[in-house]
């Protein structure tokens, strides 16, 4: 099915993917268009869960991929499916926030072209699917230096700036 979506020059296909690792998460997602890699997105953040993280690459994906000209489908390829479920819970959630975005932005989608669409399909890591590996591969690789390699060092910093604030 990736194969048959990525000839078509209308679908953008949004490989996404997050790890963490020493408390630093790492949200990666690829969109190609017409089987030529179009953009490569890569946040870090630290203190988040890996739901946060994979709701937030799927979020900044979705966004990118609305934006991009002609395009009328997307599909979200992502090995956390579970993770995509949640953005269509309407019940109260600690996510709801990207939920809320991801549906204001996928509402914006579909109310500017009736025949727009999209997909979500669950690629597990173990499938070796090709996008999918190198997504997988780029979350896993990188290895990023904390500014505050701890909770306590970050909250001492953040009250040092306050405090500098403070007596200006």
């Amino acid at each position: 099915m990736v194969l048959h979506y990525s000839s078509d020059p209308h679908a953008a296909i949004v490989i996404t993917d997050a790890s963490i690792k020493n408390n630093i998460a790492t949200s990666i997602s690829h969109i190609h268009l017409a089987n030529h890699p179009l953009t490569k997105t890569v946040h870090h953040t630290s203190f988040v869960t890996s739901t946060e993280a994979e709701l937030f690459a799927i979020r900044c994906s979705i966004n990118q991929a609305c934006s991009i000209g002609n395009v009328s489908k997307i599909i979200v390829v992502t090995d956390s499916i579970h993770m995509a479920k949640k953005i269509f819970n309407y019940g109260s959630h600690p996510f709801q926030i990207h939920s809320a975005a991801i549906l204001s932005k996928l509402r914006s989608f579909f109310s500017s072209d009736n025949s727009n669409s999209n997909k979500f399909w669950e690629c597990p890591s173990k499938l070796r699917c090709r996008f999918h590996h190198d997504v997988d591969r780029d979350s896993k690789s990188f290895s990023v230096t904390p500014s505050y390699p701890t909770k306590l060092s970050w909250d001492f910093c953040k009250k040092s700036d306050c405090d500098k604030l403070n007596k200006l």
